[in-house]
């Protein structure tokens, strides 16, 4: 199976076009916007799933990012329909299989400031108002402890712990719980975006990480989709 990894375009996938080499697989960890609430930006980026990338791809996979607000406001229902209108899969703490490969998505990160699919890391930063949600945070664990433990190819918009999630600043941002998770469930893939900064991939023991990033920190595009072959024991 032909995949192809981006994320973070925040509205500029039509960039994205002539660099998409065409496979079984599209998958799009992310941030398709910018505000987060322009619902034509939203049906701009279906028109180019329709027009483009399903000329090329037999299959689309999508979740939602931090600046997604779309798919969790009072629009949401709209925005998801709108998405699996084009045919492709939309995730939300979801899955779907695609020629015996299964996929899962979530949107979910570590909270930080008022961005969209907010969640706590533990109890005492639940109710962070300097850093979360004026009115407080659910916890993220409940998130992770749904993803499979069959799954081949997980799909996240922030990175786990430790894994290219370093900010220009040093910090490493990802989430401790989120890595946990992936070395118990060793998934052959595990995708993400989130710090632009950190757009490249890492070959671990049992996974393949990649930030597929498609924008820089200064929101240019700079970085091409990548693209991998996944090999299935029969």
């Amino acid at each position: 199976m032909k995949i192809t990894f981006i994320s973070d375009t925040h509205t500029k996938h039509r960039e994205l076009t002539k660099d998409l080499p065409g496979g079984n697989v599209l998958i799009h960890s992310g941030d398709i916007l910018n505000s987060g609430r322009i619902m034509s930006e939203l049906e701009d980026f279906c028109d180019w799933l329709i027009e483009d990338v399903k000329k090329i791809y037999e299959d689309i996979v999508i979740i939602a990012g931090n600046h997604d607000f779309l798919f969790e406001n009072s629009k949401k229902d709209e925005a998801e329909k709108l998405v699996r209108d084009t045919g492709a899969f939309y995730l939300n703490d979801s899955g779907c299989e695609i020629n015996g490969v299964k996929f899962w998505g979530s949107p979910i990160q570590p909270a930080f400031f008022n961005w969209a699919f907010n969640r706590a890391r533990n109890e005492e930063t639940a109710n962070d108002p300097l850093d979360y949600h004026d009115h407080g945070c659910d916890l993220i664990k409940p998130h992770w402890d749904m993803i499979p433990e069959d799954t081949d190819v997980l799909i996240t918009h922030g990175p786990p712990y430790g894994v290219l999630d370093e900010c220009k600043d040093g910090r490493k941002v990802g989430c401790e719980i989120l890595m946990e998770k992936v070395l118990e469930v060793k998934p052959k893939i595990h995708v993400f975006g989130h710090i632009h900064e950190q757009y490249g991939s890492v070959l671990g023991e049992d996974t393949t990480f990649i930030n597929a990033s498609s924008l820089n920190r200064r929101y240019k595009y700079s970085n091409k989709p990548i693209s991998l072959c996944l090999k299935m024991e029969k």
